[in-house]
């Protein structure tokens, strides 16, 4: 009994301890291979994630990039004042360009043109000038002594003629005071003995003016429309005896612009054609020349 009994017992507990050894092996084993199998796809999920994680990091990134560029863009538009285009002005134009002789056509546009909205029709029919109203216009060769020969061939008979105190046989318009004493300068060689006289208002007043005027006989006018204007108006100056009216036509200043292209000389200017220098025009006995 006692041997079979302890046959039994020691083979129960070797068949106990080997199944015990088995399935702690088993138990270690499982741990393992799930762990081993199940870490494949869930290691794959994770890099997959990661890798859309890092695109959608990328995408918003650069979205964040972006906008605020726009919004910079936009900003500045609207805080940045719009540039004009620079209208060309004359002295551009000219600039770029070679000066051309003025031809009567010239005045009578700029005639038409400034009394377009100022005059009836009836009225601008009164005002226009014809051709038979011009003289031959200085080309550019010329100098004043020259072209006044040339339109004035009996000057020397003219001059001798005119006796009347107040009044000019020929009248030299010009832009400014600086632009007279040039021009009085150039007339040695055509004047001869005739009496010249500056009419513009820079450092002489209208009243000496008149008084020179009243003074004694004088055969030619220089000067700026505003001041003879303003002498035909105070009856210092009239036109009676006027035959020549000769225009500083084509000089032009630093800025390259003529005298009617001047705003405020361009109003005096047309006051002074006003003033009876058209009327004259009409009845021929005043004609106009373009230096």
């Amino acid at each position: 009994m006692g041997d079979d009994l302890g046959d039994e017992w020691w083979t129960n507990e070797a068949n106990s301890d080997a199944s015990e050894v088995e399935e702690e092996t088993e138990q270690e084993k499982r741990p393992t291979e799930k762990p081993n199998t199940q870490t494949k796809p869930e290691k794959r999920k994770r890099i997959a994630e990661k890798t859309v994680k890092a695109k959608k990091k990328k995408k918003n990134e650069q979205k964040e990039v972006i906008i605020p560029q726009k919004k910079e863009t936009e900003d500045e538009k609207s805080a940045k004042p719009k540039r004009k285009r620079k209208k060309k002005t004359i002295t551009d134009v000219l600039a770029s360009s070679e000066p051309k002789p003025g031809c009567p056509t010239d005045l009578q546009k700029l005639v038409a043109q400034y009394f377009s909205d100022k005059r009836s029709v009836i009225e601008q029919e009164e005002l226009k000038l014809h051709d038979s109203c011009f003289l031959s216009s200085n080309d550019l060769t010329h100098s004043l002594s020259s072209y006044l020969k040339q339109i004035c061939p009996k000057w020397s008979k003219i001059q001798k003629q005119h006796a009347e105190k107040s009044s000019v046989v020929m009248l030299i318009v010009c832009s400014s005071a600086l632009r007279t004493i040039e021009l009085i300068k150039q007339l040695t060689t055509f004047k001869g003995e005739a009496k010249a006289i500056k009419l513009f208002a820079k450092h002489i007043k209208i009243e000496e003016q008149v008084k020179l005027l009243q003074k004694g006989v004088t055969h030619i006018g220089v000067g700026t429309p505003s001041r003879i204007s303003a002498l035909i108006e105070k009856d210092g100056l009239n036109l009676q005896a006027l035959r020549y009216l000769v225009l500083d036509w084509n000089w032009r200043d630093q800025k390259l612009r003529r005298m009617v292209d001047i705003p405020e000389i361009k109003v005096d200017f047309f006051k002074l054609l006003e003033s009876g220098i058209l009327n004259g025009c009409k009845e021929d006995k005043v004609k106009i020349g373009l230096f």
